[in-house]
């Protein structure tokens, strides 16, 4: 029945690691950043705009695998339906 401190110190700092979801969200405006230059270009970015949207998607996934709780699990939801309509929108566009 003893619990080792240092065992416990690495156990907390991995769990803690794994929700850390810093990097998604850099990642995500990152995302939305070039989405939005995209948008004001007069070249032909339907294609590149799918697959950025796919990143935002994945993007998404990870920040809602990391976080346990049941209304940022639904905001994920919400917010990969809101990708999903982009994306076919974009797929119109050549």
């Amino acid at each position: 029945g003893r619990v080792d401190p240092v065992r416990l110190a690495q156990e907390a700092a991995i769990m803690a690691d794994k929700a850390d979801v810093t990097e998604e969200v850099v990642r995500l405006a990152s995302h939305i950043d070039q989405f939005r230059g995209f948008m004001e270009s007069d070249e032909s970015v339907g294609r590149r705009l799918d697959f950025l949207l796919q990143e935002f998607l994945r993007e998404v996934n990870t920040l809602a695998s990391k976080i346990s709780n049941s209304a940022i699990a639904h905001l994920g939801v919400e917010m990969k339906n809101e990708i999903e309509k982009l994306r076919e929108q974009v797929q119109n566009i050549e």
